[in-house]
């Protein structure tokens, strides 16, 4: 599943980020929605519905899992050096309880944001902080992923805390993967969106707002 992500990220809109307080990666407006290409992973039943929204604090986007995989993504430039901040405010309605998220049969979460860095001539090369909002791992675990261990799944927010209710979570892009790939990152190549349930064959639901970069 991650081989085919990784590939498709990197085939996606090349985007020259700006030198900026914020990068606001993502608009989640009808006619970005309609720009951006939605990709099945291989080997799952169905897409995952996107569609936006807006609420008071802004446009967001809302994703559909229902026995599905799919992904929204951007290839872009992101200076770790100016704005190694990522910031995330995101939603669970409908999670996914009881599966084991660290197994390949329960390796799905209803919400995910993955950080891309190429790292070789190919995408296959490419490294990953996958950081996600968990229906059952606690806040501060991670895991490599059971697919590759080129991608390390970061728990950022839980349903077990933050059910249904609007969570801004942040981490610092720069220092995970030193961390956790012994890389020193000076700028990110892309970022995606992904709310998948294609292991676990359940479904969820899930909401992203305000998705930037930032200097602290």
């Amino acid at each position: 599943m991650f081989k085919f992500f990784y590939i498709f990220i990197t085939s996606l809109i090349f985007l020259n980020s700006a030198i900026a307080e914020n990068i606001n990666i993502f608009k989640f407006t009808e006619h970005e929605l309609s720009e951006l290409d939605v990709r099945k992973v291989r080997g799952a039943d169905n897409k995952t519905v996107y569609s936006v929204g807006s609420n008071e604090n802004g446009n967001f986007l809302k994703a559909v899992a229902d026995n599905s995989a799919s992904g929204l993504g951007k290839e872009i430039k992101i200076n770790l050096n100016k704005t190694p901040f990522i910031n995330i405010t995101w939603k669970i309605e409908k999670d996914l309880q009881g599966i084991n998220e660290n197994s390949k049969k329960g390796h799905d979460f209803a919400a995910r944001v993955f950080a891309i860095k190429k790292t070789g001539a190919t995408p296959l090369s490419n490294r990953a902080i996958n950081y996600v909002f968990s229906s059952n791992s606690t806040v501060g675990q991670r895991w490599s992923s059971p697919y590759t261990k080129k991608s390390i799944d970061n728990v950022l927010a839980t349903t077990k805390e933050n059910l249904n209710e609007w969570v801004t979570v942040k981490a610092n892009v720069k220092e995970d993967f030193k961390k956790f790939h012994d890389l020193d990152v000076n700028e990110l190549d892309g970022l995606a969106i992904m709310a998948d349930t294609d292991n676990s064959k359940m479904k969820s639901i899930s909401y992203f707002q305000n998705i930037y970069f930032s200097a602290d």
